[in-house]
């Protein structure tokens, strides 16, 4: 068995028996005043010690917190990368363009004339994939931008067929026009 602390100094020669005596009398001095109340209980270490663990789960829950929101964002870019990839149309060669905006900047895609219709009456849309431009269907813009609609670079307001009594009915609006 290991001896205290007193007892080994004791062994050793460096306290006497009256000295371990005194500390043991003031050691239980302290303890029954401390009871009593007449003196206050120095818990000061224990204060500090509950604010630095009350502080260090504060700090861990935000990090905890941190790293959540950090694999949401990359299971929602995963999810958009896989949205793209299944569902955008083929690259065309083609010497008509469709011109959009992205960041101030006018950019635009090759298209045939049923692409340029359907972009322009909003059920094809332009988004912003891997340094390029893919077109895809209204659907999956839709779901696209509902989990960062900043990849959504044009995605036109869906054009229902006009009703039969309407007035502009014989106008035609030349909203496809190649500029």
């Amino acid at each position: 068995m290991s001896l205290s602390l007193r007892d080994q100094l004791l062994k050793a020669g460096l306290v006497n028996q009256k000295q371990v005596s005194q500390a043991n009398k003031a050691e239980k001095k302290q303890k029954r005043l401390e009871h009593k109340g007449q003196v206050e209980v120095d818990d000061s270490q224990q204060r500090l010690a509950k604010e630095a663990m009350a502080e260090k789960a504060k700090r861990d829950q935000e990090l905890n917190r941190q790293q959540q929101e950090k694999a949401e964002q990359k299971a929602r870019a995963a999810q958009i990368k896989q949205l793209i990839e299944a569902t955008r149309l083929p690259k065309l060669n083609t010497e008509d363009y469709y011109n959009f905006v992205d960041d101030k900047k006018v950019k635009r895609i090759a298209v045939n004339a049923l692409m340029r219709s359907k972009l322009s009456n909003g059920a094809l849309a332009i988004v912003a994939h891997g340094g390029g431009y893919e077109v895809i269907p209204r659907e999956a813009a839709v779901k696209i931008q509902e989990r960062d609609p900043n990849r959504i670079l044009l995605l036109n307001t869906h054009v229902e067929e006009a009703d039969e009594d309407d007035p502009y009915a014989a106008y035609k609006i030349p909203d496809d026009l190649m500029w």
